[in-house]
Parts: structure tokens; C-alpha cells; sequence
């Protein structure tokens, strides 16, 4: 079994909820997180982003000023520099399969549905540390790759047929946080 070392990672937890940021903190530091910084809104969030420079971010839906979903988008300007590519996990209530198709094409990284528990909060950390996926510039999309599956033999109507995808791999947050083996 492995576990990431996540104490050199600083997290940005955004919720309008007081209650759900202490939940988020609370849990974050019961796997080693020290730097967390927290914001009630999407503005602010989206200041802390520019200024403070998150390793993962994980965003309500619902937010005042602007939702999480036009956090995303405005993060995910491809001439903001490193910004763009910081891993967002997107928290809601509300995790209909509409809600989950309009994140992923906003450029969320993974999704995760309330209630929760630790473990399935843990697994999307360690997943956007540990295998980052690539991300993707098309005329029309900027974020990391939808898909989840790459074989190349796919044929559905969704597939790119212009040629014209720009890919990027992301480095994997390895180097802040350690994978340790856990006895």
C-alpha cells in the first residue's frame, strides 16, 4: 500500500460553507496537509490562485460571485502560465450526470460527490499527485484530457478528427510529495 507525503503540498479549499472548509481542513491535515489556505468565494479563491500559487485546489459547485465551474474556466485560460494547469477537485451535492459532463468540459480534475468519506477524498488527492493526466488545447477545450480511457481504437462520435490537439504532459506532483510505501 502506498501513501503520499502530502505535508509539502499547499491546498486551496473553496466553499462558501464554514463547516464544510473545517470538514476539508480537518481531513487534508489528517493526511499530513500543513499549508491550506481557504476562501468563501469564487473571486477571492480565484486571487488566492494568482497569488498564492496552490498545488491542488478543491472547489464547492456553488459559490458566490462566480460558481466553481467558472473558477475553472477562468484558472484554465491557457496564457495564465502554471496556474492553468493546477489539479481542481470539485466538490458538490449535486452530482447528476449533466452537473458531472458540464465540470469535466469546464476542465475539473476529478469529482467528487457528498457525502464523502476520507478515503474517497484521499484517492482523488493521490490520483491527481500520482498520475497526473495530460492536458489538452483544441480550438474549443483547454484542460486536462476527458477521456480516461486513450486506446487509440475508439470511434465514437466524440472523437477529434481535425488533427489539430495540442497535448502537454503535466509533471506529477512527486516531487513535493513523496510516495511512501505504508506498513
Amino acid at each position: 500500500m502506498f501513501r503520499i507525503d502530502s505535508n509539502r503540498l499547499r491546498f486551496l479549499v473553496i466553499d462558501n460553507n464554514a463547516h464544510m472548509r473545517r470538514i476539508v481542513r480537518t481531513l487534508l491535515n489528517g493526511f499530513g496537509a500543513r499549508d491550506i489556505l481557504e476562501a468563501a468565494d469564487g473571486a477571492t479563491g480565484l486571487d488566492m490562485v494568482k497569488n498564492h500559487t496552490p498545488d491542488i485546489i478543491l472547489t464547492a459547485l456553488t459559490l458566490p460571485v462566480f460558481d466553481g465551474l467558472e473558477l475553472t474556466q477562468m484558472i484554465r485560460q491557457p496564457d495564465d502560465g502554471a496556474h492553468c494547469f493546477v489539479p481542481i477537485i470539485m466538490i458538490t451535492s449535486q452530482p447528476d450526470k449533466a452537473l458531472v459532463v458540464a465540470a469535466r468540459d469546464a476542465g475539473i480534475t476529478e469529482f467528487l460527490a457528498k457525502p464523502f468519506s476520507a478515503k474517497a477524498l484521499y484517492e482523488r488527492i493521490f490520483n491527481v499527485v500520482a498520475n497526473p493526466r495530460p492536458f489538452i488545447k483544441t480550438k474549443t477545450y483547454f484542460g486536462p484530457d476527458r477521456r480516461r480511457n486513450t486506446g487509440s481504437n475508439y470511434a465514437g462520435p466524440e472523437r477529434r478528427k481535425d488533427g489539430k490537439t495540442d497535448v502537454t504532459q503535466v509533471k506529477p506532483l512527486l516531487d513535493k510529495a513523496k510516495i511512501l510505501l505504508k506498513n
